[in-house]
């Protein structure tokens, strides 16, 4: 089974720095936490599907692609 945290952790890194966010930016836009923002990239923090679903619409992505293992 893949493991959903890490995923998740991966994609939502990756989509931030693309926006050239900082993990403050994208806390203080989504009103989340900065230091859960840096649990979930460390996949310390297992989200709820709400929380999933803010972070994609600011990442300009979909919770399913959040969720989708990065092909490498």
């Amino acid at each position: 089974m893949d493991d959903y945290k890490r995923i998740l952790a991966e994609n939502v890194k990756q989509a931030r720095k693309e926006l050239d966010l900082s993990q403050e930016a994208l806390a203080l836009e989504t009103e989340i936490d900065r230091t859960y923002i840096s649990g979930i990239e460390r996949a310390k923090r297992n989200p709820s599907l709400t929380l999933i679903a803010r972070l994609a619409e600011r990442l300009k992505t979909t919770p399913a692609a959040l969720l989708t293992p990065i092909k490498k």
